[in-house]
């Protein structure tokens, strides 16, 4: 069964008010240490920044999204890529490395993902990924379901995202075969330029159903919640990130 895609995405609206996600990820891109003659698969590649970065080594790097816009401007960027889920991979032992930024979180089905993920690296060949874990936006995550509850008519708050702790994910990549070398959760409190703009980004897919009305009085009650939590006189706002970052290697 295809996964689908959870939310609509802009490649310039992303890039505008999120940048940060690709740029606060160089250093997983140094945990990948690319090598010149890799072959690397970017999972959930995005507009293809990151894909760039790690090209300039001398890695040959296809990247794989379920958006098919952030594909047409990755491909615009000189990378190739296409149209993929992380659940149902086109590739078997193909891979020197699996690199990921930002993504498996919103794979819910995360035990097909890591089986695709081991399917399409060689043996021996790495995982290297970062996304949500344990505690992320967990402000955030909270004033939505506090939304939903307040509003009935809205229908039933259905969190998106997985979440998960260093245990449980470190188990589901060992029973799939991979070694793991390297796991932690990075609390990563991120300056935002507004938490609507977030809001608009990244929960469309959530708010899907709802009326044009329903979605503005939905942002405008969460902004109301998260006010007191994530904005500061001084600073502005902020995103309660937490992040999951792994290293692994499949033996096959």
């Amino acid at each position: 069964m295809k996964t689908e895609e959870t939310n609509r995405w802009n490649p310039k609206a992303y890039k505008k008010h999120t940048g940060f996600v690709s740029e606060l990820a160089l250093p997983v891109v140094d945990l990948l240490a690319p090598q010149h003659g890799e072959k690397i698969l970017d999972a959930g590649c995005g507009d293809g920044t990151l894909a760039v970065e790690i090209e300039k080594s001398g890695a040959k790097v296809i990247g794989v999204d379920m958006s098919s816009q952030m594909i047409e401007a990755c491909r615009e960027k000189g990378i190739e890529a296409y149209v993929a889920s992380v659940t149902e991979l086109p590739y078997h032992d193909s891979f020197d490395a699996v690199f990921s930024n930002a993504t498996l979180h919103w794979v819910k089905d995360a035990k097909t993902a890591v089986q695709q993920i081991a399917s399409a690296l060689k043996n021996g060949g790495r995982f290297v990924c970062e996304f949500g874990g344990e505690g992320n936006v967990f402000a955030i995550v909270s004033a939505m379901q506090e939304v939903f509850d307040k509003h009935p008519e809205f229908g039933t708050f259905d969190n998106p995202w997985f979440f998960p702790s260093i245990r449980e994910y470190k188990a589901l990549l060992e029973s799939e075969g991979f070694e793991v070398r390297y796991i932690a959760l990075i609390p990563r409190p991120t300056p935002m330029d507004d938490i609507k703009n977030w809001l608009d980004i990244f929960t469309n897919g959530l708010t899907k159903d709802l009326t044009k009305e329903q979605r503005d009085i939905f942002v405008a009650e969460c902004v109301e919640i998260l006010r007191p939590i994530l904005y500061h006189d001084s600073k502005g706002w902020s995103v309660d990130y937490v992040r999951l970052r792994v290293e692994a290697v499949v033996r096959k």
